[in-house]
């Protein structure tokens, strides 16, 4: 039996030795972490996950739409679709507090649907507003109107700044535009689906009159004045006959209802009182309604009253601009509201702040 050949130099086998890699280094000896580098790189055990954290840091950096800042984060919401953030203060109209479930920017939100105008009837506006026709007490009125007018002009300008006086709002004189005025707030009031009242009311499983009492505010209440309170007198009789401010509740499909000023308003000028159901705090604890009110703040919590004007009130729920409580936005108010004592019972008056012009909307 034959042997077999010895391979050539140049045989594949050969070659295939001569490339094979070097053998492989001892691997390095692997330096373990000191006890003090382990806790100083572990997370915490409350510390949220990855997602969670990449979630927080986003949030951190979030700048309201509207103003372009980032402060006061308790107050920036954040939509649900498109991830940006709004100042409660910023929307408009603004926003009372930090609404429960879902919310959307007016950029994600759905269109509103179109509003439907009140018919611009008389008789159909004197039974809602339930105005009283009484042509010798309207002449009365007028007449105690223009004598207090009279008055106050009379009256030096050192002593006007001293007093403060509440002044009575002048109405439209044009019969035809009072009538759209009123016919404005009638439709922001019907399509809220609200019923008109220019006083606080006081329903069943709700706070009792009795509950109201301006001496159980803590740290007092401002009583108010003998001639402011016949100023405010004078301007329930006007709104009555169906006088009302010289205001027009307009609608737009971003921003809802607002007020605008239909006439020139003096600083100091009555606009309205803040009409509505009276309840608890405590029982709106989780209301989303953004227009509340305070009405009554008491040492014992279970005891504050507020006013809820979702099913009974007036003009006052559409003007927004008296929740907004930030520096910038202060100065931007036209109208302020104040509590006084009236007859031993809370009240809230909204009074102009400054003197407003007409067509003026940052209200």
């Amino acid at each position: 039996m034959g042997r077999r050949a010895p391979s050539s130099p140049s045989s594949p086998e050969l070659r295939r030795k001569r490339t094979a890699a070097p053998p492989p280094e001892p691997p390095t000896p692997r330096r373990f972490c000191s006890m003090a580098d382990v806790m100083r790189r572990s997370r915490p055990v409350h510390a949220p996950p990855p997602v969670a954290r990449a979630r927080e840091a986003i949030y951190d950096t979030l700048l309201c739409d509207t103003c372009g800042s980032g402060d006061r984060d308790d107050d920036l919401l954040i939509c649900d679709r498109c991830d940006r953030g709004r100042h409660t203060f910023c929307l408009r109209p603004i926003a009372a507090k930090v609404p429960i479930g879902p919310w959307f920017c007016p950029d994600c939100a759905p269109p509103a649907k179109p509003v439907k105008r009140f018919p611009m009837k008389q008789t159909k506006i004197v039974d809602f507003f339930r105005i009283q026709k009484d042509d010798q007490d309207h002449v009365l009125a007028k007449c105690r109107l223009s004598q207090d007018v009279r008055r106050r002009r009379k009256s030096s300008l050192v002593m006007h700044k001293k007093r403060r006086r509440i002044l009575p709002f002048i109405p439209t004189e044009d019969g035809a535009r009072r009538l759209e005025q009123m016919a404005s707030l009638a439709t922001a009031l019907t399509s809220s689906k609200t019923e008109f009242s220019n006083e606080l009311t006081y329903m069943p499983n709700m706070a009792p009159r009795s509950s109201n009492q301006a001496r159980l505010e803590e740290g007092g209440m401002q009583v108010l004045p003998k001639e402011d309170k016949e100023t405010i007198e004078l301007c329930r009789t006007m709104q009555q006959r169906g006088e009302c401010p010289p205001l027009l509740v307009v609608f737009d499909s971003r921003e809802g209802f607002t007020v605008q000023a239909d006439a020139d308003i003096k600083d100091l000028t009555f606009i309205a009182e803040y009409a509505g159901d009276v309840d608890y705090l405590e029982n709106r604890a989780n209301d989303d309604c953004d227009c509340i009110m305070t009405l009554l703040l008491t040492a014992d919590p279970s005891h504050r009253l507020v006013i809820c004007p979702d099913k009974r009130g007036n003009i006052s729920r559409f003007i927004s601009g008296i929740n907004n409580h930030t520096l910038d936005g202060k100065k931007k108010q036209n109208v302020k509201c104040v509590r006084y004592d009236i007859d031993g019972e809370s009240h809230v008056l909204l009074v102009a702040c400054r003197d407003i012009a007409c067509g003026a909307g940052e209200w």
